[in-house]
């Protein structure tokens, strides 16, 4: 048999395909947006400029408000998480993958980025993809746990913990543009257990 004819090879090549598909509309959709704005910016043209049917456009996208989900940065930053140091925690692992995901985009890129989620965050009709994108992100974290821990996949300790990272991701970015110091600043204190004390004020005057 040759190459051509493998089907794990057949399989990759459509995956690729799929995925360099997704991107083109997702990049051609964010130029649009940038020249004509999201308002004025129809599925129509986004699927005509990307060269592919609506019905295209929507076996890989919902609406059109999925397309600011920023949904391909996950796969780098579980494949750096599981390459990352062993000797780190799970909390500081992840910080540490997207530490390099982050530092990765340029000062024009990272404008950009967080000008999409300022976006996002203020389109009701996106609510419903963000949920299940969440969720989405805490089952890949779950799976990425049990591999790098070596773990059953169905210990409920992972899903718990992939919901604690997937928490400070939602808590930093709710009705804002992404600061990654906030997050890395999450994820340190998840890693510290959490020490949450309660706050004691300074004595008056009369306490004095």
């Amino acid at each position: 048999m040759s190459q051509d004819d493998d089907p794990g090879k057949a399989m990759g090549l459509r995956e690729r395909k799929k995925r360099r598909t997704r991107e083109d509309i997702r990049l051609t959709a964010y130029r649009l947006f940038a020249e004509h704005g999201y308002a004025d910016t129809t599925v129509e043209q986004i699927a005509e400029q990307a060269d592919v049917s609506p019905r295209t456009f929507f076996r890989y996208f919902p609406n059109k408000a999925a397309l600011l989900i920023p949904d391909q940065l996950m796969g780098p930053i579980i494949e750096l998480f599981l390459a990352a140091p062993p000797e780190l925690s799970p909390f500081a692992a992840y910080k540490h993958a997207l530490e390099q995901v982050f530092g990765g985009f340029a000062g024009p890129e990272w404008a950009e980025e967080m000008s999409r989620q300022q976006l996002l965050y203020t389109l009701p009709e996106a609510a419903g993809g963000l949920y299940s994108e969440y969720i989405h992100v805490i089952e890949l974290i779950t799976e990425a746990l049990a591999q790098r821990l070596d773990r059953p996949l169905d210990d409920p300790n992972l899903r718990i913990t992939a919901g604690a990272m997937t928490g400070v991701m939602m808590a930093a970015l709710h009705g804002t543009p992404m600061k990654p110091e906030t997050i890395f600043a999450g994820l340190d204190f998840l890693d510290a257990g959490l020490p949450l004390r309660p706050r004691v004020d300074a004595p008056t005057d009369d306490e004095e």
